[in-house]
């Protein structure tokens, strides 16, 4: 083979880039700014036979498209099923350069990564008994150094298979992500990188050509997946759906809850979906067959098979049958929680805590410029149990600034801080106002009654606070003019309002749900006037004992669930 640095020059992408000092960054940044994750062999293997490259195929005839190999996770074992797949259907060993050549892409943009899983797949061709010459055609032919999302290709894939890197998009170069945005229409409000390689590898799929991911799954329902659901209920098909959540996929643990997806340029509405499998060889084999296979799997495979998943730009619904059955029907008979009369909001995010929260008695302030905080801590217990905490209050009533000039001690508190308040970047792009939090304070609300929602909860954790605190950043609320609150608090203590958040909300590692307030307004629920006293004063009493099995048979009530929908929900049927 060339020496490395020649192989360097011949492989890179300098073309693709208008941008190539960002993408040379990127090109050399650690791991976090990769977003590199890398994921178990057997899992490799289970995504290669969904996607239907076998080497019982003529797999020379097929054309595989790795976006971002890495150290060759998925890379290698496509390499041995095709060199395999060769030998099975007679390619002369002289002929491996020539006929091989076009079967395989990989594409890398980490420089280090990129030699050593070159290094790798010469190892693994010459344990194939490729000769040396061919060995170097295939490497050249297959290995490109660059950016995937900046590369054009000449030709389609059959299949496009991997893992793309997680990468938030403070992390990319301001630059690079200006183009980025000019080519690929799913980059929308924080979605990750992963987003554009999808669409971009989804461009590259043939006809009847099949996409086989692993991946976080927060696209599926979030509001900046919109776009990308839109781009695969209009022109794929949602073949596949593997919930991997609280599974070793990877070779670390990981946050975000991870999901293998396969989809397909053709027409259908069916996707078979199975969760949390066993990790094992011999077990994905099986599974593998139910999930292929002509036939409807039967319920003991493990596999289900849904209908409609993807539609336009909503949220796919991976749930189970009865439970989409209940959600659909209450969603057809009740309105949401804001239409009942409800206000969903979220607590101060102030951007430089340290500065601007501290113990109340202690903040040396003017006493109309700080507020008693309600924090995550102080409610873990179930019920407010205040640890003395504050935030200050730069805002007037009306909106604006306070004019420090007015507030000596607030103006001496803020301005020993400034170091820390000025270098955020709310105050760097507006300088005059660099004492303000990221968020308006509006005092209030601190005055009102609320129920306090952490953000993310294995179960729904929801407390009354009487009206004496404001939230903090981490803390949905829930007010009401309409709908008593303790009653409130007994439906979203139920299991629909579980059901409701479950069906829409992305999970964390451990089965944790996101209780964020796009999920919490998609909770429906009867106006206050059309519910009975009798089950208003169960509701209430329900609430103040705290007593979640007393909720669900209120709750029940409440809706009319049938006996049916109550098994659903895993609630209470007596």
């Amino acid at each position: 083979m060339a020496a490395r640095t020649s192989t360097a020059r011949q492989l890179a992408f300098p073309e693709l880039s208008p941008v190539p000092a960002a993408v040379r960054a990127l090109a050399t940044a650690g791991i976090e700014a990769r977003g590199a994750i890398f994921t178990r062999k057997e899992v490799v293997d289970f995504i290669l036979d969904l996607s239907g490259y076998t080497a019982d195929r003529p797999l020379h005839e097929l054309r595989l498209l790795e976006p971002s190999f890495g150290d060759g996770d998925f890379l290698l074992p496509a390499i041995a099923r095709l060199i395999e797949s060769a030998k099975r259907h007679k390619i002369p060993a002289r002929d491996m350069g020539r006929v091989l050549s076009g079967a395989i892409r990989g594409v890398e943009l980490h420089e280090a990564t990129f030699f050593k899983a070159q290094a790798a797949t010469l190892r693994l061709l010459r344990s194939s008994d490729v000769d040396a010459a061919q060995c170097a055609q295939l490497i050249n032919a297959w290995l490109k150094q660059g950016d995937f999302l900046l590369q054009d290709f000449p030709h389609q894939f059959d299949v496009v298979i991997g893992n793309p890197p997680y990468v938030r998009q403070e992390l990319i170069p301001d630059v690079l992500m200006a183009e980025y945005r000019s080519r690929y229409h799913t980059i929308y409000d924080r979605a990750d990188l992963y987003v554009p390689f999808i669409e971009h590898s989804l461009a590259q799929l043939s006809k009847a050509g099949v996409l086989g991911f692993i991946c976080a799954d927060r696209w599926m329902k979030n509001r900046y997946g919109g776009p990308l659901r839109k781009l695969v209920a209009g022109s794929f098909h949602l073949r596949t759906y593997v919930d991997m959540v609280d599974t070793p996929a990877f070779h670390s643990d990981v946050i975000a809850y991870p999901a293998i997806t396969i989809i397909a340029r053709e027409r259908g509405k069916s996707t078979r979906v199975a969760r949390r499998p066993e990790i094992s060889a011999a077990g994905f084999k099986k599974l593998a067959k139910a999930f292929t296979g002509k036939a409807v799997p039967p319920p003991e495979s493990g596999v289900r098979e849904l209908h409609g998943v993807a539609s336009g730009s909503e949220p796919w619904i991976l749930e189970s049958f009865d439970q989409l059955a209940v959600v659909r029907r209450l969603e057809s008979a009740f309105p949401t929680l804001e239409e009942a009369g409800c206000k969903v909001g979220i607590g101060v995010a102030t951007g430089a805590d340290k500065a601007f929260i501290g113990l109340f008695d202690e903040l040396d302030v003017e006493a109309d410029r700080k507020l008693p905080l309600v924090m995550t801590r102080d409610i873990n217990g179930g019920h407010v149990a205040w640890r003395g905490f504050g935030v200050i209050n730069p805002f007037k009533d009306d909106g604006g600034l306070v004019d420090l000039k007015m507030y000596p001690k607030l103006r001496a508190y803020l301005e020993a801080r400034k170091e820390l308040i000025a270098k955020r970047h709310v105050a760097e792009k507006s300088p005059a106002s660099w004492y303000r939090t990221i968020d308006r304070i509006y005092p209030a609300i601190a005055a009102k009654p609320k129920l306090l929602i952490p953000d993310i909860k294995g179960q729904a954790h929801i407390v009354y606070e009487e009206g004496k605190l404001y939230p903090h950043h981490n803390l949905y609320f829930i007010t009401s003019d309409d709908w008593d609150l303790k009653a409130m608090q007994a439906v979203l203590l139920s299991g629909i309002a579980r059901l409701f958040v479950a069906t829409y909300s992305t999970r964390m590692l451990g089965g944790y749900m996101r209780f964020q307030a796009q999920y919490l307004r998609r909770i429906r629920v009867p106006h206050w006037s059309a519910v009975s006293p009798a089950v208003r004063k169960a509701l209430i009493a329900a609430a103040e004992r705290g007593d979640t099995v007393a909720c669900n048979k209120a709750v029940f009530k409440l809706y009319g669930l049938t006996a049916a929908e109550r098994a659903a929900i895993e609630g209470n049927t007596d």
